[in-house]
């Protein structure tokens, strides 16, 4: 609190909770760590030893490279920094290699990656409607929203215990959302075109991203009513955006294709031939195709917001053999929405409070049982009395307004 209180002063709150968080991270360095460990680490050997024509085909470790091309560059990237760490954790044959050097150049560089989160998080709070600006620093919607995006229970958990790279991922899912916000469209669209080639999971939620950029970006006039004014309809605006979509999977793909690699780079990505039960991509398609009639009501940047969190849900509530982490592709951007309505904070309390629980199962070892459950006691407390604090005000305050308008009549 001190520190908070320090920080307030100096107007750096945003700082002080970034650095909390990373210092806390660090703390959990030494925790229980996944089979997810050793199959980025086996990433890490196939891209630094390997011509990228043997990326996708390396099967030494059942861990094969499985991400699109963008991640697979990601990894390449690390592992020329890592070779400094520990040269022994690039061979792809020493399976299930971890030292001390290889658990600290891991860890730290999902903590290092978080920096582009702590940038979207702070990028989205400039979105924030501040009409609700409580007396108190902590009273704040942009305070409350930073606290539940950075100290988010389920991240914490699933990339600095479980380990994972979802921080910067979901950084630039946030960051994309931000510059729709801002009406920064091009941008926008770019940041999610690139997310997708890093984790194609992201397509769950590209029809609300579709329909939302078709909406507010290439129609670029409304009727009187907020009806879409049709002859508004600009054909350079959907050809850009196109063009934009084509050169990032140009770059993504483009070697790939060269190689003639493209069906073998899909097979990974989409397993068909493991069986229904295993590629649950499919049903989650058809899980999206059934929402669309609701993505289509898209007009308003928090409309296009619950529609995404719609394309989420959808894929997980539907979808086979689904990842439990694949819930925070809802909570985060429902995080967005729960600081501006109470009926959205709600649903936010009810959607983190179950979903962050469903992740339980991930850290199933006993010396993490005590950290989970207080990590989520203390980030489920939070969000319970703040949004209520945020929203109470409000309250009171329309309650007022309708007394006075009642006897003003």
């Amino acid at each position: 609190m001190a520190a908070l209180t320090i920080a307030t002063g100096t107007g750096n709150w945003f700082s002080a909770l970034a650095l909390g968080v990373t210092l806390l991270k660090c703390l959990l360095i030494p925790t229980y760590h996944s089979t997810d460990f050793e199959v980025h680490r086996n990433w890490l050997a196939i891209t630094h030893s390997l011509p990228i024509s043997q990326w996708y085909y390396e099967a030494t470790s059942e861990w094969t490279l499985d991400y699109p091309p963008f991640f697979a560059w990601f990894e390449y990237i690390l592992s020329h920094v890592a070779k400094y760490f520990d040269q022994e954790m690039l061979n792809v044959h020493n399976l299930n290699y971890s030292s001390s050097r290889t658990l600290l150049f891991q860890r730290f560089s999902v903590i290092f990656m978080d920096v582009l989160f702590v940038y979207a998080v702070r990028e989205c709070c400039k979105c924030i409607d501040g009409k609700k600006v409580g007396k108190e620093l902590t009273e704040k919607p942009k305070f409350i929203l930073s606290v539940l995006l950075l100290w988010n229970f389920g991240l914490l958990i699933v990339d600095h215990i479980h380990f994972q790279y979802n921080g910067f991922l979901f950084g630039l899912m946030l960051l994309s959302i931000a510059r729709l916000f801002q009406k920064r469209h091009m941008e926008g669209a770019f940041l999610f075109a690139v997310l997708l080639h890093f984790k194609h999971i992201y397509l769950y939620v590209a029809p609300a991203y579709g329909v939302y950029l078709l909406r507010s970006y290439c129609f670029t006039a409304n009727k009187p009513d907020g009806s879409i004014r049709w002859k508004s309809f600009s054909f350079v605006r959907v050809i850009s955006l196109g063009l934009v979509v084509f050169l990032v999977s140009a770059l993504s793909l483009g070697p790939f294709l060269a190689l003639n690699q493209l069906p073998q780079v899909f097979s990974r990505l989409f397993p068909f031939k493991r069986g229904l039960c295993h590629a649950y991509w499919a049903p989650n398609f058809w899980a999206l195709y059934n929402a669309l009639d609701k993505v289509l009501s898209v007009i308003g940047p928090r409309g296009f917001l619950r529609c995404l969190t719609l394309c989420a849900l959808s894929s997980f509530m539907f979808g086979w053999h689904v990842h439990e982490k694949a819930i925070l592709l809802a909570i985060l951007p429902m995080s967005l929405l729960s600081v501006g309505k109470a009926g959205d904070a709600s649903i936010f309390l009810i959607l983190t409070t179950t979903g962050h629980y469903s992740l339980f199962p991930l850290l199933f070892t006993a010396p993490e049982l005590p950290i989970k459950i207080l990590l989520m006691l203390l980030f489920t407390i939070y969000s319970i009395s703040s949004l209520k604090t945020l929203f109470r005000r409000s309250f009171t305050l329309v309650a007022q307004a309708g007394v006075q308008w009642h006897d003003l009549s």
